[in-house]
This record gives structure tokens, C-alpha cells and sequence, in this order.
């Protein structure tokens, strides 16, 4: 995952896109580790490109549907991945077959 996070700064930064680097590292860990703990494929797929000057994030999973944003209690170590994604993404979905998880920073 960190390897992940590197190349995304490297590329970001690249493409003149420096300003997102901290909020795009987030969003890869977190759609990074749903794609982990809850896909269904033997590999999982990362993207990442620009377009416009938005930042577009990708994850696939092999896993259909949709993940949920969760609001877990104050005590809870986990449940948080997406309410983060929601919050620090521009916008967020799924692909048509849900095996896709992608995010985009304006």
C-alpha cells in the first residue's frame, strides 16, 4: 500500500496536481485496504490518471456491489474507510457491476 501511495504522489505531483497529494494518499489507502479485506478477486487493480485537472482514483475488487458509508461509534477500530472517502472525495462510485471503486479530487 505504501508503494501505492508513493507512486500516486509521484504522478500527482507530475501532473502539477501537488496541492491533492495528502488527501489522494488518504483516499488510496482507504479504497486500497476495502479492496483488500473485502474483495474477491486473487489481485486487486489500481488507477490512477488525470483528467482536466481532476485527479481520478480506481480500485477493483472482483467484488460486486456497492460499499457502504458507515457511521460507527466512537469505540469501533473499523467502519470508517468510506465515511473518509465521502468526506474527502469530490465525488465517489462504483462501476455498473460494483467491482470498481473510483474516486475523483477536483
Amino acid at each position: 500500500m505504501a508503494r501505492l501511495r508513493h507512486l500516486g504522489a509521484t504522478h500527482l505531483r507530475r501532473w502539477g496536481l501537488g496541492a491533492c497529494v495528502e488527501t489522494a494518499e488518504l483516499l488510496i489507502s482507504e479504497l486500497v485496504t476495502n479492496a483488500v479485506r473485502y474483495g474477491e478477486a486473487e489481485e486487486l487493480g489500481f488507477s490512477l490518471f488525470h483528467q482536466k485537472g481532476e485527479a481520478h482514483i480506481e480500485v477493483s475488487d472482483g467484488a460486486p456491489g456497492r460499499p457502504q458509508v458507515r457511521h460507527p461509534a466512537p469505540g469501533e477500530e473499523s467502519g470508517r474507510g468510506m465515511l473518509i472517502v465521502d468526506a474527502l472525495a469530490d465525488d465517489w462510485g462504483t462501476s455498473q457491476d460494483g467491482t470498481r471503486t473510483w474516486c475523483k479530487l477536483t
